[in-house]
């Protein structure tokens, strides 16, 4: 049984300092700007904050056991932090590191617990080996945490149950690979706009709906869902997407579910030509996700 909302007293900052599993050397992923910058304390609670590492004595030549063996280690850090009754904000890394936040809500609340996946991103994440164009791994983990692709990486995280793919919820994801999207479109995912004019369903009546079927959400923020002038340094940058006022939206309208246990904002580049202002949006958007997890509340 899942604890009624309230409000936020106690926050765990997952810090990542790892591309996939390779350490982020010249490249803070904006952690340290964060820090500096005060803004894990503008939630006005206290706050710890933990950085998994990758185990070097378990590190081999398949990337993807690799990540399940990182993702275990955030996992821990999450599970011990929801049984403290803390809200989980993941930061720094990528989308490989979802992976981790998922097992580790599981291994706090349990399997069966109904656990709601919103992703705002340019991409879906939804490859498998199957489907992708590129090979990317950073491509797949949406599909990972649904049991459809890397069966070790996902059980080497600490997933049991596979989440059910009509509590994935896709928020923007403006660029599909064509099988992507033929794999996605086959399955009972949602996808919505994430502002008025973009394409997709409405995402106030997909979140309600979601959050109605939930115990709790996981809220995945990858920076690529803003227009590239944004985020002009990240690597998988895309041109019309939303600005910074319409993201904060819509962040805000899964948050305003109180529901949301979990909050993740990745892949904010540190470092190049574009980085100042890649790292002030990122600051920009965690301000204003935890004065709205603050204002609504969290399961």
């Amino acid at each position: 049984m899942m604890q009624p909302t309230q409000s936020i007293t106690g926050l765990q900052v997952v810090g990542v300092r790892y591309r996939y599993t390779r350490p982020t050397v010249g490249d803070e992923r904006a952690l340290d700007s964060y820090l500096a910058a005060g803004v894990y304390a503008s939630a006005g609670v206290p706050f710890d904050v933990a950085e998994p590492a990758m185990p070097d004595d378990l590190r081999g030549d398949d990337e993807p056991i690799n990540l399940g063996h990182l993702n275990a280690q955030i996992a821990a850090t999450v599970a011990a932090a929801r049984r403290e009754g803390k809200a989980v904000l993941m930061t720094g890394g990528d989308c490989s590191h979802c992976v981790g936040v998922v097992a580790g809500l599981q291994a706090a609340h349990g399997p069966a617990t109904r656990i709601g996946l919103v992703w705002f991103d340019a991409h879906g994440d939804f490859n498998t080996p199957h489907t992708t164009l590129s090979g990317m791994l950073g491509g797949m983990p949406v599909a990972v945490c649904a049991g459809l692709a890397f069966p070790r990486w996902r059980e080497l995280a600490g997933i049991e149950a596979p989440l059910p793919t009509d509590r994935i919820l896709m928020v923007d994801v403006r660029n599909l690979d064509a099988p992507e999207e033929q794999l996605m479109r086959a399955t009972d995912v949602r996808i919505a706009a994430p502002a008025p004019g973009f394409p997709g369903d409405n995402l106030a009546d997909c979140v309600n709906d979601l959050a109605a079927r939930c115990d709790l959400l996981y809220l995945h923020i990858d920076s690529d869902i803003l227009d590239e002038r944004f985020v002009p340094n990240h690597g998988t940058r895309e041109p019309n997407g939303p600005d910074m006022a319409q993201v904060q939206a819509a962040a805000e309208t899964v948050i305003a579910t109180g529901k949301v246990a979990a909050l993740a904002l990745v892949s904010v580049y540190g470092e190049g030509p574009g980085s100042e202002t890649s790292v002030a949006s990122g600051i920009e958007l965690l301000r204003a996700g935890l004065a709205a997890w603050q204002r609504h509340g969290a399961s």
